[in-house]
């Protein structure tokens, strides 16, 4: 306990030697921990939140309600990655140019506010997987303060709680192009689904889970106790219909579970066969 405090008290010291930031702000557990720190650092500081048509709803609903339970100065921008055919195409590097998107507009309001750093949430955890935005973020100088103090996931979440943030338990909430395959095109309405999908999902009960979009068909990932449930035949029959009316030919539900970072096993196969 007292050795998470002192890297907590420690990021606090690196955030005030920063001298001025623009915070990268989701509102999900690590940057809402993140914007408690900025605040309690009495470092000046604006946090941004980045809208696109792959953001769920929840997500952007509790930014702007923790950014405002923490009153540290909040603002929403709209990113164009959809715009970019190198994001919509899906590659495996899809993050990377959705992360120069994101950072080329937040360094543009850091120097037209006059200060000096961008700043995200990323975490210690973050640089075992394989995650391109890390990439853009070192290519556009954009700092990540929790992962520097070596926060993990565990005592980022052991923090929040600590501290009364709401966000603590928050499950990973990554943006809705990571539930489609690399290759598969990005477009709008393909995330619409995607959301309406997993909200029916949370509707009847399902928290924890993914949809994943493969052409017509909706593979669904739940935790091992919630498939049980989900095959029962009354709870079957309103799965199907549910995502059958938002446009889904074919549903089904992978019998391995939930994981974060399914999609990625493709490019794990291919690094075993180099």
């Amino acid at each position: 306990m007292q050795m998470l405090q002192e890297k907590y008290e420690a990021l606090l010291a690196d955030l005030r030697g920063l001298g001025g930031v623009v915070l990268a702000y989701s509102g999900g557990v690590d940057s809402s921990l993140l914007l408690m720190a900025v605040k309690d650092s009495g470092v000046e500081a604006l946090a941004v939140t980045g809208v696109s048509p792959s953001t769920p709803r929840s997500d952007l609903s509790t930014a702007v309600d923790i950014a405002g339970s923490i009153a540290v100065t909040h603002e929403i921008i709209h990113t164009d990655e959809l715009e970019d055919e190198r994001y919509f195409n899906n590659s495996p590097d899809r993050c990377f140019y959705c992360k120069s998107e994101l950072f080329n507009k937040l360094k543009a309001i850091a120097d037209a506010r006059n200060l000096p750093h961008v700043i995200d949430g990323s975490n210690a955890d973050d640089l075992k997987d394989y995650r391109p935005g890390l990439r853009a973020k070192t290519m556009h100088g954009v700092k990540s303060p929790l992962a520097e103090a070596g926060l993990t996931k565990a005592e980022i979440r052991e923090l929040s709680r600590q501290k009364g943030l709401r966000t603590w338990d928050r499950p990973s909430s990554p943006c809705l192009s990571s539930r489609m395959p690399y290759g598969e095109l990005i477009t709008a309405h393909a995330l619409h689904m995607v959301e309406q999908a997993e909200t029916a999902l949370c509707e009847l009960g399902f928290v924890a889970m993914r949809v994943r979009k493969h052409g017509d068909m909706a593979r669904i990932e739940l935790p091992e106790g919630d498939i049980e449930k989900a095959v029962k035949p009354e709870i079957k029959q309103l799965i199907v219909e549910k995502l059958k009316c938002i446009g889904f030919l074919y549903v089904a539900i992978d019998m391995e579970g939930y994981r974060s970072g399914s999609l990625n096993r493709v490019l794990n196969a291919v690094r075993q066969d180099a």
